[in-house]
């Protein structure tokens, strides 16, 4: 696509939101919302983040702040990204020692209450109900924690002509930092959603947030979803609860 041939002409202009350690500006015509892994697998019961010994339920409070950034980025015409987390099914991409670690009671392609574990194609390897992508929304399948290791995602981003990223998803201190930080070493401007993140150790999820915003920004700013919901939609004094959209055959995106 043409840079900004996503979006309306007047949100070229430059917002200025509240965030830490300074106020973040961008144009939501150059700024993809970027929501990582909310996959079921993940969030709910009987997934891969059960397997490890994890309380999935410690995740489900960013389903809401990811929703209502989520509604304001389709009514703006933002760029927005789903990542998912998984292997193919023969598992031909899946290291030995990844399989392995952390003793799980059942591994990556095991069969589980919903589906092959961290499958794609099985049911735990998709996005939540709540936040499901629609048609015209990229969806990309990565392999690893950060989402341009072995993926299209930079030449996505490159390509629609995208300098910012509004992150959120799961976990904090895991896809959602390494993957800013690969972003970071990129020149991506990146502001990570205080409440639109979460981790299964609340201390961990904390102190990622302070590292990214760290030496005066070391690796980017962070804020809330409310901050943020200014900046997209500067005149909506209030932002309504996000729709819930039906679910469509998304753009998938793979090497």
């Amino acid at each position: 696509m043409d840079p900004g041939s996503h979006i309306s002409p007047a949100a070229d202009a430059t917002r200025e939101v509240d965030a830490r350690p300074y106020p973040y500006r961008f144009a939501p015509a150059t700024t993809a919302l970027v929501i990582i892994d909310m996959q079921r697998d993940f969030l709910e019961p009987g997934g891969f983040g059960e397997t490890l010994g994890n309380d999935v339920s410690l995740l489900a409070s960013a389903i809401g702040p990811v929703g209502d950034l989520l509604a304001a980025a389709r009514r703006t015409g933002m760029l927005v990204v789903h990542t998912r987390e998984g292997h193919r099914p023969d598992l031909g991409d899946l290291p030995a020692s990844k399989r392995s670690r952390g003793n799980p009671t059942l591994r990556i392609g095991d069969l589980g209450p919903r589906g092959r574990i961290l499958v794609r194609g099985e049911e735990g390897h998709d996005v939540v109900d709540e936040l499901a992508p629609i048609a015209g929304e990229p969806v990309l399948d990565k392999p690893g924690k950060g989402a341009f290791y072995a993926t299209d995602f930079e030449l996505l981003l490159r390509t629609a002509g995208i300098t910012h990223l509004i992150v959120c998803g799961v976990t904090t201190e895991v896809c959602v930092h390494t993957t800013v930080r690969e972003a970071n070493d990129r020149g991506f401007e990146c502001v990570v959603v205080e409440d639109g993140t979460g981790s299964y150790f609340p201390e961990f999820h904390e102190m990622a947030l302070r590292m990214i915003a760290a030496q005066n920004g070391i690796f980017g700013w962070t804020a809330t979803s409310q901050e943020l919901l200014a900046g997209i939609e500067p005149a909506t004094a209030t932002p309504p609860a996000a729709t819930s959209a039906a679910p469509a055959t998304p753009i998938t995106t793979e090497v």
